[in-house]
């Protein structure tokens, strides 16, 4: 079984030196130990490792929300959070960042091992997703057809670009669109092309 690789951010020594520990006994690779934000971000560009764990609270001008909410943009991974602070005004401001799970401390192995689990079968889900929209998307553009697909409420999701050019509409501009109560010209070009099948 291949080792999951995990970036450490904890700006408190022993607590580091203890989760490095618990992540060595649970079979893991910690591939680094950083202090601040800016340094986790800079390591998970680097590193690219499988998961962060991250204090939310950390030495520095940015703190662990604003770090995980960087690497999730920059990086696309995975960030649990580990904390001491579980007030709901944190909890709120943690939810910004997406997180992938939230580990009060003091971190109990069999609960971090838990949440490690989730978290990877959460991203490995996410990323299995994304690539099927994308499968889904490129299929929908490349059918010779017009193509408007449209949510649970009949507002425009997406459209290809034979339908763009018998609209004149782009996919952007029709977007969450009422084709119920649609301005007459993409309403009338929508029944249109659906009479010349």
């Amino acid at each position: 079984m291949k080792k999951i690789r995990i970036l450490v951010v904890e700006d408190e020594g022993i607590i580091a030196a203890d989760l490095a520990s618990i992540l060595r006994r649970l079979g893991h690779e910690v591939v680094d130990i950083v202090l601040m934000g800016v340094d986790a971000i800079a390591q998970a560009e680097q590193l690219r490792p499988d998961l962060v764990l991250m204090d939310i609270m950390l030495a520095g001008d940015m703190d662990g929300v604003a770090a995980a909410g960087e690497i999730r943009r920059r990086c696309h991974l995975p960030v649990l959070f580990i904390t001491a602070h579980t007030d709901p005004a944190t909890l709120s401001r943690a939810k910004l960042a997406e997180p992938y799970g939230y580990i009060a401390k003091p971190v109990v192995e069999r609960y971090l091992r838990v949440g490690i689990e989730m978290a990877l079968h959460k991203h490995a889900m996410e990323l299995r997703l994304a690539e099927s929209e994308q499968w889904f998307s490129t299929t929908l553009a490349s059918i010779g057809d017009a193509v408007i697909a449209t949510d649970a409420r009949g507002k425009v999701s997406f459209m290809n670009p034979l339908a763009e050019q018998l609209t004149g509409w782009s996919s952007s501009e029709a977007e969450g669109v009422d084709l119920v109560f649609a301005p007459d010209g993409i309403e009338s070009l929508v029944y249109n092309a659906g009479d010349l099948a």
